[in-house]
């Protein structure tokens, strides 16, 4: 990128927040967008979240290897273009199969987008500056995480839910007109061609395993809908890897995964979300079922965990510029760890500040692992390749988000924690709630709730140990960072 960097920041968040603002602020209007086409809430209307979330996933890798083969320029106008053509289209919708439809649409612009915006700041700023500048970055993720559901609440009650789709376009059209006059990218020959049913293999197999990911929980692990989606997207999966061995330019460049450095940050990024994305998933059920706090304290209690790791990822990105990725990665993992521990004691007689100063320690490990971890991972891939691995770093997040809902839902549900939520909810609103009756059920919410929170700290200490096999490679990259600097 030939553009000051600091100008490149500025237009990546704009897209960044947006597209991270879209994927919260949707599920706080599903009420309203099942009560006005009049069908149920657990019903067809999920899927207005599951296709934006299918799309985007299916998507990423493919994005990542197109933005090496045009630059990322190109790659990053379309993705905006899309995703605000997308969310008027979603804005205007006349019936729920279309509204589905566009946030299918809408989804292949937010891929394009979270694919690349990594690798572009990659090439913005210099290696000594890496991880400061993906820190900051954490701050817009951090931000549209946070504000989404209070933002969507206050736009769904005083407007329509229409609007929550309507407000991205005139930022988006913003976003355009900055990239257009002001991204500047230097032209470059490069090599390859596009392999289109490679894509469409990846895009088939990711596709299907999040598909049954999102509906195992619900539908049962063994239902036909399920067990298609899921062993379709591993045969899938299978046979891509095939294709990918018969083509000159595979659209996944495996060779990145030969890279050690490379390999070790992908593996713990997957972990840390894997285990660190069921808080976002069971908090809510725990605050508003065992707690029995209205929707909007709930959202408000849950954002002591953005904030945290707004505050502390620039300052762990610009540590890990400094000593190398290795050493924050793993205490980052190791302190989420203990803060997974720490909230699954929560039960139904914790105060508000227990669950913030829990939210709190978990929150900053995630922070103090994020930013040297995504730094390590762009940087170890070679210039030429920053699209692809941008597309990993971005696949990798999706992939362990979903597991770890499926994961998390599935030991809770599996002893009892949803059904007995479901229960002193109904038992609560009816006033047939006895001190022994919801002894007895907090004691089983409790219980599943603590289960599945160790089962998360447990991945999150194998995470430990994946991150501290990836070697010393940033503290070379920063010297050398400097020197280049000095001359």
């Amino acid at each position: 990128m030939e553009t000051n960097k600091w100008l490149v920041f500025g237009i990546l968040a704009i897209g960044v927040f947006m597209a991270t603002l879209d994927g919260s602020i949707v599920n706080i209007s599903l009420p309203a967008i099942a009560n006005y086409f009049h069908v149920p809430l657990n019903g067809a209307v999920e899927w207005v979240t599951i296709a934006y979330l299918v799309t985007t996933a299916s998507m990423l890798l493919t994005a990542g290897r197109l933005a090496d083969m045009v630059g990322q320029k190109p790659v990053w106008l379309l993705g905006l273009v899309i995703f605000t053509f997308g969310s008027a289209i979603c804005g205007a919708a006349p019936s729920l199969l279309f509204l589905v439809i566009a946030r299918g649409f809408q989804g292949i612009g937010g891929a394009l987008m979270m694919a690349i915006s990594p690798a572009m700041l990659t090439s913005a700023f210099p290696p000594f500056e890496r991880g400061r500048a993906l820190g900051l970055n954490a701050i817009n993720v951090a931000l549209g995480v946070s504000v989404g559901p209070t933002v969507g609440g206050l736009i769904t009650t005083s407007l329509s839910w229409r609007w929550i789709f309507y407000v991205n376009v005139p930022v988006g059209i913003i976003g355009l007109l900055a990239t257009w006059f002001l991204l500047k990218e230097r032209h470059a020959q490069r090599q390859g061609r596009f392999d289109p049913l490679g894509a469409l293999t990846l895009g088939l197999g990711l596709a299907g395993i999040t598909l049954a990911l999102s509906f195992g929980q619900e539908l049962g692990w063994f239902s036909p809908f399920v067990l298609v989606s899921l062993l379709g997207g591993l045969a899938a999966l299978i046979a891509l890897y095939f294709i990918e061995q018969r083509v000159a330019y595979p659209v996944i460049d495996f060779s990145l995964l030969r890279r050690r450095v490379f390999l070790s940050a992908n593996i713990s990024l997957i972990l840390c979300f894997m285990s660190l994305f069921a808080v976002s998933f069971l908090m809510p059920f725990y605050l508003e079922q065992l707690h029995g706090f209205p929707t909007e304290v709930a959202g408000l209690l849950l954002t002591p965990l953005p904030i945290t790791l707004a505050c502390v990822a620039p300052l762990s990105g610009s540590l890990a510029d400094r000593i190398g990725s290795r050493w924050l990665a793993a205490t980052g993992l190791a302190i989420s760890c203990l803060g997974l521990i720490l909230l699954g004691q929560l039960n139904a007689h914790s105060s508000i500040w227990d669950i913030i100063w829990r939210l709190v320690v978990t929150g900053m490990g995630q922070a103090i692992f994020q930013s040297p971890n995504s730094s390590a991972l762009m940087g170890d891939a070679p210039r030429e390749q920053q699209g692809s691995a941008s597309g990993f770093l971005a696949t990798g997040r999706t992939m362990g988000q979903s597991i770890s809902v499926a994961l998390a839902g599935a030991v809770f549900t599996s002893l009892g924690g949803a059904d007995a939520g479901l229960q002193l909810v109904m038992l609560r609103a009816h006033g047939a709630l006895s001190l022994a009756r919801a002894g007895a059920l907090e004691q089983t919410f409790s219980h599943a709730f603590q289960s599945a929170f160790l089962v998360c700290a447990l991945i999150a200490a194998i995470g430990v140990g994946t991150s501290l096999v990836r070697g010393k490679e940033e503290r070379r990259r920063h010297q050398a960072g400097m020197a280049e600097l000095s001359h």
